[in-house]
Parts: structure tokens; sequence; C-alpha cells
């Protein structure tokens, strides 16, 4: 677990193909790797990856077929700069959201513009993640726990605070930039748990129908 807030920016030291997988190699900069031991968990621009070995300045994973697939770490180059984050602990300030690392799907960044000394992202979601955005909710953008302003549809409004800018990668970010995004863990879990006894059906994997809105008392009727 992690809490979107980041710790450090690094570079893609390496790229290794490996029959479909991927090896990662990742100078880590001014991240802490005092405590961090092999087999421990980094967030790399919001995916979860397993530390398998730790250097001096950085650390290197194994990326499945299953993580290009979903995420952009597939789409990156040499000397590219992404956000890192150390697993939650007890002791960790909850600074920003309970964050899984496990990437939802891939956004597009729409527009950019200056909103007096922070920027405003327009984002588009996968259609499919759209009914877990919400307004004032959290959203994990490449790793980065942010608040939703103003959401339509699968499009979606944040606004980024200077120390933000300076302290992540998304300074970096102008239109057409694929990023990760992970949806709040509670709304994802809360679809599930309305499903009730369908969870067990075959085929059954999630979407929130009117029959189990009136089934749950949502619109003033019951099964």
């Amino acid at each position: 677990m992690f809490t979107g807030i980041i710790q450090a920016t690094g570079t893609i030291a390496a790229l290794e193909q490996r029959g479909g997988d991927m090896r990662i190699t990742i100078h880590t900069g001014n991240l802490p790797l005092a405590a961090v031991r092999t087999g421990d968990s980094i967030a790399v621009s919001g995916v979860c990856l397993t530390a398998t070995d730790i250097t001096q300045g950085g650390f290197s994973s194994d990326v499945s077929v299953e993580t290009l697939r979903r995420t952009v770490i597939g789409e990156l180059e040499v000397n590219a700069t992404v956000n890192l984050e150390t697993a939650l602990t007890l002791q960790t300030p909850l600074g920003g959201h309970l964050v899984s690392g496990h990437v939802d799907g891939i956004g597009t960044v729409v527009s950019r513009a200056d909103e007096s000394r922070s920027v405003r992202f327009v984002i588009e979601a996968p259609a499919e993640l759209a009914r877990y955005i919400a307004t004032k909710g959290s959203i994990c953008v490449d790793g980065v726990s942010l608040t939703v302003n103003r959401v339509e549809g699968a499009v979606f409004e944040v606004n980024i605070v200077p120390h933000t800018l300076q302290e992540t990668t998304l300074d970096e970010y102008r239109p057409g930039r694929r990023v990760n995004l992970e949806v709040d863990l509670v709304a994802r879990y809360l679809e599930r748990l309305l499903l009730g006894d369908r969870a067990a059906q075959p085929g059954t994997s999630g979407g929130i129908t009117r029959e189990i809105l009136e089934a749950t008392g949502f619109t003033g009727k019951s099964g």
C-alpha cells in the first residue's frame, strides 16, 4: 500500500526485454533506500513493483506482461523520469489517500492551463472508469494522489500546486501524454459489495445496474 505522496523522482537506467516480460532498473535519486529490502514494494509512477535487486543508488524489478499491457511502464524509455514512493508503514503519515499501486487504466492528458501559480490539467479516463471518479474525490495519476475538481463523463480536472509540480513528473506533462490511473479503493470495493450474492455468479465482474440499486434501497424501491 502507498499514500500517493511522492518521495522522490528517479530515472530509468536500463530496460531489458525478457521473452515478453521486462526487467527495469531505476536510479532512485533522493529516495530513502536504507530500510528497503529485497522483495519490498516500490511504486514507480503509480505501479507497484517488487524490488528484486537493490544497489546503493537504485533497484531492479521484473515487470510482467499484464503490467506492461495495463500501464505505461512499457512505453518508458531510458532516462525517462518517474515518480517514486516506498511502501506505506504504520508510522507513515497518510497525507494522500490509500493507494494500492494496481493501475486500473491509462488516461490521456487533454489540456494544460496555468491558473495563477497552479496548473490545471484536464485528463480523459477510459470510459469504464468514469463511474469511479467523483468531484472532490481522490484519484491517483502516475502515483500522485490528487483531488478531482470537476468531472464530466470520463473527463476530469485536477489542479496541481507549485510544490507538486516541483517534486513530481507532472510539470513535464503536455496534451497527449498517457498516464497511469488508479481510482479510489473505496469506490471499487463499494461497487463489488453492492452486488451482494450476485458477486459469486459466473460472469459477474462489476457494474451497478438499476436493479441492484433498487434491491439495496438506493432508489426508494425494494425488491
